[in-house]
């Protein structure tokens, strides 16, 4: 079987790291344009791996850097309170969460966030998934 090498998933993770930087002000359109190109080149190359589990892993993880990084962008506890309104959750929900003082790595996986800022709210916003991807390519070969 082909698969990805330990330096290359390596790398990849370090780039993903760097667009989705929190201590980068970037807006979330641009990182996600960012992410899209970066990700679908290096999705190209590795479509002849035969591990399609590494795909679903990595794209569940670069949703929770994204995640993460929302969090971060909304800043107080009033705005993130609004935010999770607008995004349909209870408003009781919605309190107990906004004002958590858990941080925002452990707060990205937290179930209100995984719920809300789902597969489907990232396709929303323009992000590609690399398993869609990956499996288009198989599929052409």
């Amino acid at each position: 079987k082909v698969r990805i090498a330990k330096q290359s998933l390596k790398r990849m993770k370090k780039k993903v790291r760097e667009i989705t930087s929190r201590k980068m002000p970037y807006p979330m359109e641009y990182r996600i344009k960012k992410l899209n190109q970066y990700l679908f080149g290096w999705c190209g190359y590795f479509a002849l791996v035969d591990t399609k589990s590494i795909f679903e892993d990595l794209d569940g993880w670069i949703r929770r850097r994204l995640r993460m990084c929302l969090w971060k962008n909304w800043k107080t506890s009033k705005t993130r309170i609004r935010n999770l309104i607008k995004l349909g959750v209870p408003e009781w929900k919605a309190y107990k969460w906004g004002n958590s003082r858990k941080g925002y790595w452990r707060i990205s996986k937290s179930p209100i966030l995984h719920r809300t800022l789902g597969n489907s709210y990232w396709s929303n916003q323009g992000l590609k998934s690399l398993q869609k991807r990956y499996e288009f390519l198989r599929h052409l070969s």
